[in-house]
């Protein structure tokens, strides 16, 4: 899904997932280097043609927010990622992050616990 963006295009979405609603100037401001307004409306044109923008008219000028559910799009930027560097294989994805555990702390490895409890209750049913 977003995996298919060009990088500029994906760098815009990102900034509105981690800021919210955004206007042109706002998403300017937040890219690592300096773009126009006028190239960075045409990108948000693109990507409210694609689906991936929606626009609306506030006080401040067009607002610019994600049409896509985060989670929605999380779970599919997670998919290529277990496809192209585990081959696919979640329990490799996992035991790589499991590698990680100094990193994590105590209540992070207990939500992993629950998560696994409730994906084995899934499938139980």
């Amino acid at each position: 899904m977003l995996s298919s963006l060009p990088p500029r295009e994906r760098e815009i979405v990102d900034i509105l997932y981690e800021r919210g609603a955004s206007t042109v100037t706002e998403i300017g401001e937040a890219m690592p280097d300096e773009l126009s307004g006028s190239a960075i409306r045409a990108m948000l044109k693109r990507l409210e043609g694609k689906g991936f923008v929606a626009r609306e008219q506030s006080e401040r000028g067009f607002l610019y927010a994600p049409s896509v559910p985060e989670k929605a799009a999380s779970k599919s930027a997670l998919g290529q990622v277990v496809r192209v560097f585990f081959n696919g294989s979640a329990t490799s994805a996992a035991a790589a992050l499991l590698g990680m555990q100094d990193e994590m702390s105590g209540s992070e490895l207990d939500e992993l616990e629950k998560l696994i409890a409730q994906a084995r209750e899934g499938r139980a049913k």
